[in-house]
């Protein structure tokens, strides 16, 4: 449209208009008017495809743009000058130049960085062997380190040879003639400047005398045996007809011989009988079995005692025998027998009615806990936890040990035979239960879990149904002992203070009540049922260790304690 408004044709020039009058130049200036002006109306109209970044009226160099530290975009072409100088504000007085800057961790201004690998590993290699290593903080060659090492080396590095020196190749003796076998020393001659042995000075020597000579005393020491006796203390060790004291008294008014429990059992309220032998403390009671009628007792003064239950209630015998205090006690099935263990290191065979030594048993190492394997068949076998994380059966018959079980982690504290004697539960001090099959050294299970606590301590139910083991954390456990084996959560008893003792655990022989001793000398009683602490009472001066629940008494306990003396309530 344009191009035809700037067109004239000939028709419309009017005919009396001629080139070069004064008309004719007149209509020429008014034309070109009208085209600058619609050059104007398309310059001004016209779509600018690029614009200026930067508006002209706000000139660049005439301010500067603030950008917060932060900032992970910009907007503006900002100098390099300008985006790292120095953050606007007072600057804080008490920082120094380094703790001014900027940083984006903890230690420093961490930036991604291209590094070969070869290269990394040279500088790193160099500088842990020789000590020195190219600073990548500079341009040039510039080291840091063991300048005077750089020199003597030249600036290599450990992938180039240096000057080897002089004491790196030594040289060995002659290998000698092959043909003589004694004398051929071959490539394993020694070094022509090696000592092939140093002898200590007189000194040195003195020294290791003097110390051959205590170990060989002590071991001459441990190894002497203590000769072993006992001694009666009642002239009637037989009745008018020739039966011992083993034998089960029908004179009094329980009947010792029947294999049912007491129908009901109940609370003991009083004191009625003290027996006081022991010098020291007294570490473990057992009565005799079945019946009941015998009490054996061991002691921290080295000797075991057996006592009177009924009727005159008389220390019988004494067994000496341990050159240290006695551990743990245990007979076999007729009472016939007992064996003893203590910190002497030494395991003891005895016969209760006559007092003689019958085995002696020892593998250098201190037994913690023993037991007889109850079944008839295997009276002459016995098993021992030992101080070194192992249990080792022995046979009495050949005086010689025929299985070790070795998985525990620590000293073995008690040892449980369960499932008809077929299985036996074991605790340690590494705070696990292990379940073992009998002559199998492998166990078949094992209970450890974070929670748990060592349980130096475990007694069976008179069912055969349940196991009772004093934890650590003053808590009673119990596990069932048939099927799966595991623990029944639902009894769980607390109320007294063991931590640190191995209280011994027992049971009413009706099953209605659960009694333990505790740190504090008490006697504590639950309800099997409920698990409620039902009573609670002073029974000794001292650590209430043990304790038994007469198996034809319906509230009859004898209890131990380290005040020496042994007590029986009702």
């Amino acid at each position: 449209m344009d191009g035809l408004s700037s067109y004239i044709s000939d028709e419309e020039e009017p005919a009396n208009c001629k080139v070069g009058s004064p008309k004719a130049e007149s209509n020429k200036l008014e034309n070109d008017s009208n085209q600058i002006s619609i050059e104007n109306l398309k310059t001004k109209y016209q779509l600018n495809i690029v614009p200026p970044v930067i508006d002209r009226k706000f000139e660049y160099d005439e301010k500067r743009y603030l950008v917060d530290s932060s900032t992970k975009e910009l907007k503006l072409n900002i100098k390099y000058d300008d985006l790292f100088k120095p953050e606007i504000g007072p600057v804080h007085p008490y920082k120094t130049q380094q703790q001014l800057a900027k940083r984006n961790t903890l230690a420093g201004f961490v930036e991604k960085a291209n590094v070969s690998d070869f290269q990394f590993d040279n500088q790193h290699k160099t500088f842990i062997s020789y000590g020195y290593a190219l600073d990548p903080s500079t341009e040039g060659e510039t080291y840091v380190g063991a300048i005077t090492k750089m020199v003597e080396n030249g600036g290599k590095t450990v992938f180039e040879s240096t000057k080897k020196r002089l004491g790196d190749k030594r040289k060995r003796l002659s290998p000698g003639n092959p043909e003589d076998i004694d004398g051929y020393k071959g490539p394993w001659a020694p070094f022509v400047d090696q000592k092939v042995s140093s002898k200590p000075n007189e000194e040195q020597q003195t020294i290791l005398t003097e110390y051959e000579e205590k170990k060989e005393k002590k071991s001459k020491k441990d190894d002497e045996k203590i000769e072993e006796k006992s001694r009666a203390h009642i002239d009637d060790l037989y009745d008018y007809q020739g039966r011992s004291f083993l034998h089960i008294p029908v004179d009094v008014d329980v009947d010792l011989k029947k294999d049912e429990p007491p129908e009901k059992c109940f609370l003991p309220k009083k004191l009625i009988h003290t027996w006081s032998g022991h010098s020291k403390g007294v570490t473990a009671i057992r009565l005799f079995p079945k019946s009941g009628h015998l009490l054996l007792s061991s002691s921290m003064d080295c000797k075991i005692k057996i006592w009177e239950v009924y009727n005159k209630r008389r220390n019988i015998r004494t067994y000496i025998g341990h050159t240290k205090s006695v551990r743990d006690i245990c007979f076999n099935n007729d009472g016939t027998k007992f064996i003893s263990c203590g910190y002497d290191r030494w395991i003891k065979l005895w016969d209760t009615e006559t007092g003689e030594c019958l085995g002696r048993y020892s593998n250098k190492k201190i037994p913690y806990c023993i037991k007889f394997n109850p079944d008839e068949d295997k009276q002459h076998l016995f098993i021992a936890g030992m101080s070194d994380n192992k249990m080792i059966t022995w046979d009495t018959r050949e005086n010689e040990i025929v299985q070790e079980y070795d998985r525990h982690l620590g000293s073995v504290n008690t040892i449980t035979f369960v499932d008809k004697n077929q299985r036996i539960v074991t605790t340690s001090d590494d705070k696990s239960l292990r379940i073992w099959e009998w002559d199998i050294p492998v166990d078949a299970k094992l209970i450890q879990e974070p929670s748990m606590h060592s349980m130096p301590a475990a007694t069976l139910s008179p069912n055969g149904k349940w196991l009772a083991t004093q934890s650590m954390d003053n808590q009673i456990l119990i596990y069932s002992v048939l099927g799966r084996f595991r623990q029944n959560r639902k009894k769980i008893f607390k109320g007294h203070m063991n931590a640190g003792y191995a209280c011994q655990v027992n049971f009413s022989p009706d099953m209605s009540y659960l009694v333990s001793g505790d740190a504090d000398g008490k006697l504590n009683i639950w309800d099997w049922k409920t698990t409620k602490l039902y009573s609670k009472f002073k029974a000794h001066d001292q650590v209430c260790i043990g304790c038994e629940w007469l198996p034809h008494e319906t509230s009859k306990i004898a209890t131990c304690g380290w005040d020496g003396l042994i007590k029986l309530w009702d």
